[in-house]
């Protein structure tokens, strides 16, 4: 086979028609450990970046107990996402009434645009999981939303995130317009 390295060198990537760099190989050992800001896990990969992806995500998660996929119960109006866990069992709360899923190794959860979600070990053993999401292949904060307690309405509420500096969201509640940070 006739291999052609992508313009950066890499030797995972192929050109099989001449058209330009179409396939991408890596493993998970090779991806980088980059974590949430809000430091709600120890291991997260962002594997649609090692690969180069521009439509789809895809991120390797390790959840040691009590961790999360996510900073909290949130949507992406923008994007579905698809959860699969290898191992373990993940408990994810769902809508705004927080129903509780479970979700066990070697099953998948689906939500669609607008859904609100979030995904936690709550076992005592570690979870292994993936966390697949398309459109888009990185998060535009400007099409998600949490569900966050609004000091001014007395109760939990959507709130518009924004992402400020690594480790810091402004939040901006939906309904009267209260603006704090958090993280």
């Amino acid at each position: 086979m006739d291999e052609t390295r992508s313009p950066d060198g890499g030797a995972n990537a192929f050109d099989r028609d001449g058209g330009g760099v179409g396939m991408e190989k890596v493993a998970i050992d090779e991806v980088d450990v980059v974590n949430n800001p809000l430091g709600v896990h120890s291991v997260r990969k962002p594997v649609s970046g090692a690969l180069g992806t521009e439509e789809f995500a895809m991120n390797y998660f390790e959840l040691e107990p009590g961790e999360s996929f996510s900073g909290g119960l949130h949507t992406h109006h923008d994007q579905e996402e698809v959860f699969y866990v290898q191992e373990g069992e993940t408990t994810f709360e769902v809508g705004r009434e927080r129903e509780e899923v479970s979700v066990a190794a070697g099953e998948f959860i689906r939500f669609a645009p607008g859904e609100f979600q979030m995904g936690t070990n709550e076992s005592d053993e570690q979870v292994v999981g993936f966390a697949l999401g398309a459109p888009k292949a990185r998060h535009d904060f400007e099409e998600m939303e949490s569900l966050v307690a609004c000091r001014e309405c007395g109760e939990e509420t959507a709130h518009e995130l924004d992402l400020i500096e690594e480790g810091a969201f402004h939040l901006t509640c939906t309904e009267c317009g209260t603006e704090f940070t958090m993280g």
